[in-house]
């Protein structure tokens, strides 16, 4: 006799808030396993399982509570006749010193238990500081310098407590200055002795970078602070070859820094070292060492003064592929920004090969994974054959490629001028690009599907198809004002980035990477000299649906300008000396908000 099977019951669903935060936020269906449910461990994204359960209080809320007490204190510390309710910090020091006090500084002279860390120019503070916090003591804590230093300032580090809160506040933005780093080690590196851990100049970077997301909130106070040590530790970070890693990184995150702000000279500059010294330490091929030199033309060893030294392990050589990789896409997008050459210049004639896997995720160097390894010579090299078939599909891969498709166009539209024409290659060239644009657009998530992805990945196409559409818009617009196919192409590219700015939330706009705001300053350019012929070519045409699209741009612009001043009014004055030309799509960062406004208020 047959026998009727039970269906498996389907499981208990959870009482209303026992599922955790991350399955809440999205609407999904949670097991409340712990301490991870199935769903973020099948996303990949376990650290981020969190529950709240009313019985304790998730990192989330530790961290805001941990920063509310830290800007308390901060305020104390800048004002002593400042008065707030009691504040009790965690001294790591506590049990060297008697007498140890939790009242405010204002009370008791000799209770400043956050004093000794403290990341704050000396002269605010009126108390006498132990010796290897003043200006002549050692970047080693508790060891006096022998020799004082003009450079000695900038070595002073700030309470762990402080100096992790100000890390973790730069590691969930931290895919907008393309650091590639080991956030964990990073993290870990604070329990080591002080001369294992990175060297100053690429804290203080990342300390800036956090104190500038802050705004406008009082740790923003020290942003120019820690910009001062971070400029003074570069002196001395440059005499120790085996820290060029962290002078590169710290570069690259400077550079971004001021191109935000609008100071393309310093970003410019800082840019550029960078590039120059990724090649000069042979980055560029530092996971195969063939970026040996053929001969020692310097005397210092035959890799040179800046050889660097085989990886430790897989996190170690993964880093130095990220920051290679950063360093490039610095160096291709910005340049088109700065309207200068690019510095890394690889090219067919094998000058400068490129020996690199395509960049990968933290996480698969820490599981030992990495792709195969490239010869890219020339943009062609990227998706000829089999190769973009072979791997590259991160998201920094992917920026990689776009980067490249953004700095070509950009080289082809300058190349092509109205008295001397165009050679009988550039068409073809042309046509070539634009099949590659159009062919490496299909490979990404669509922008309408943008909305379901996690936060990370919208960020970063985001990005990736606002430089794809750029990229096509630079290399049409010299010529469509002569060719109608021309004319439309931009135009299409330029509505493209409208439809990317509709699906942009306005808690994105905090977490967009920078160079998005002169890529939007080029379809905004595009669509003014739509409206422009729209309204002199016929009175009675509807320019409405034109002037809203300008209008979003506009919106975006403002939006973004808000968190980086690149597209502010603010960089008008810094920018001054940059000329607007109304026949080429200006990127520059001299391009305001404000200009586009004039413009559109002209028509």
């Amino acid at each position: 006799m047959a026998t009727n099977k039970t269906p498996l019951a389907p499981p208990p669903a959870l009482q209303r808030g026992k599922a955790c935060l991350r399955c809440r936020k999205r609407k999904m269906r949670c097991d409340g396993d712990k301490p991870s449910c199935q769903q973020c461990v099948r996303a990949k994204k376990s650290d981020c399982c969190q529950y709240d359960d009313g019985k304790g209080k998730t990192r989330t809320q530790l961290l805001r509570e941990n920063i509310e007490r830290l800007e308390q204190r901060i305020r104390e510390l800048e004002d002593p006749e400042y008065t707030s309710p009691s504040v009790t910090l965690y001294d790591p020091h506590g049990h060297q010193r008697s007498g140890s006090s939790s009242s405010s500084i204002a009370g008791s002279p000799g209770s400043g238990d956050f004093l000794p860390h403290s990341p704050f120019p000396s002269g605010k503070i009126p108390l006498s500081l132990p010796h290897w916090f003043s200006p002549g003591g050692s970047w080693i804590q508790g060891v006096p310098s022998p020799s004082p230093t003009p450079f000695s300032d900038y070595l002073d580090e700030p309470a762990p407590e402080l100096a992790l809160m100000l890390i973790d506040i730069f590691s969930s933005h931290r895919h907008q200055c393309l650091l590639g780093i080991h956030m964990g080690r990073l993290r870990d590196s604070y329990h080591l002795p002080t001369v294992e851990r990175r060297h100053p100049v690429l804290m203080n970077a990342i300390f800036l970078w956090a104190c500038y997301l802050s705004r406008p909130a009082p740790l923003s106070q020290h942003e120019q602070h820690y910009l001062a040590k971070t400029l003074d530790a570069m002196s001395d970070a440059l005499r120790y070859p085996h820290r060029i890693l962290d002078v590169i990184q710290a570069s690259c995150l400077l550079a971004v820094y001021y191109l935000s702000c609008g100071r393309a000279l310093e970003g410019s500059y800082h840019a550029t070292a960078a590039a120059s010294m990724a090649v000069q330490c042979g980055l560029h091929g530092a996971v195969t060492g063939r970026s040996r030199p053929l001969f020692d033309l310097t005397g210092m060893g035959a890799g040179g003064p800046f050889e660097l030294e085989p990886a430790k392990d897989v996190i170690e050589q993964g880093e130095r592929i990220l920051t290679f990789w950063q360093v490039f896409i610095l160096d291709r997008c910005w340049s088109v920004v700065l309207h200068k050459p690019v510095t890394i210049l690889e090219g067919a004639d094998g000058l400068l090969p490129i020996m690199m896997p395509w960049p990968q995720e933290m996480e698969d160097y820490e599981a030992g994974h990495m792709n195969e390894i490239h010869n890219f010579q020339g943009v062609h090299s990227f998706f000829d054959g089999q190769l973009s078939l072979s791997g590259g599909f991160t998201r920094l891969a992917l920026r990689a490629k776009v980067s490249v498709l953004y700095e070509r166009a950009h080289a082809l539209s300058a190349n092509w001028n109205q008295p001397m024409g165009m050679s009988t290659t550039t068409p073809d060239a042309i046509q070539a690009l634009d099949h590659t644009i159009t062919q490496f657009v299909s490979t990404l998530i669509p922008v309408h599907q943008l909305d379901a992805t996690m936060p990370d990945d919208k960020h970063a196409y985001i990005a990736i198809h606002t430089l794809a559409a750029a990229a096509m818009i630079h290399l049409y617009f010299p010529l469509a004002n002569d060719d109608p196919n021309s004319y439309d192409k931009c135009l299409r590219a330029a509505r493209a980035c409208v439809n990317i700015v509709k699906h942009i939330a306005d808690t994105d706009f905090e977490y967009l990477d920078p160079i998005i705001g002169p890529c939007w300053t080029c379809a905004a350019d595009t669509l003014i000299r739509e409206l422009n012929l729209v309204e002199a070519s016929w009175q009675l045409m509807d320019s409405t649906e034109v002037r809203n699209e300008v209008g979003t741009l506009l919106y975006a612009m403002n939006s973004l300008s808000a968190r980086f001043p690149l597209l502010g009014a603010s960089s008008r004055a810094s920018m001054s000396a940059w000329n607007f030309r109304a026949d080429s799509p200006d990127s520059s960062i001299g391009y305001s908000v404000a200009k586009v406004q004039k413009r559109l208020s002209g028509l």
